[in-house]
């Protein structure tokens, strides 16, 4: 593995890690200050949108497993299951653009259904 690689996972991992402890000024260390941040919900500009977008969830969580982490060209791919009080499994996905040791882009991806699921908006067959 090549010191970028290493280092883009290195950033990813410590990023990841702040945001689901809830250790929000450590998480905030590792993002450009304007960061975009592509979600299936939408798409947020800036350190403050990220945190309002994540923090909600991020203070729902009763266990966070980082499953795998990958580094090449300045992107970092993290895959990960969380959990809270009413899902006990949420997988997700993130990829990081970075640069200047910093994470300048997120494009996240999650499995909605365990939420639809544990709100009732759907049935499982």
């Amino acid at each position: 593995m090549s010191e970028e690689e290493t280092k883009v996972i290195e950033i990813a991992v410590a990023y990841h890690r702040a945001w689901t402890t809830g250790d929000w000024d450590s998480a905030e260390e590792h993002l450009a200050g304007d960061i975009l941040c592509h979600a299936p919900s939408g798409t947020m500009e800036g350190k403050d949108a990220v945190r309002s977008f994540m923090k909600p969830f991020a203070d729902s969580l009763t266990a966070s497993t980082l499953l795998a982490a990958y580094g090449a060209d300045h992107q970092a791919l993290i895959m990960y299951d969380t959990a809270n009080r009413s899902v006990s499994s949420a997988p997700a996905a993130e990829l990081y653009r970075i640069e200047n040791d910093h994470i300048v882009q997120i494009r996240i991806i999650f499995d909605r259904l365990p939420f639809a699921l544990a709100r009732g908006d759907v049935v499982a067959v």
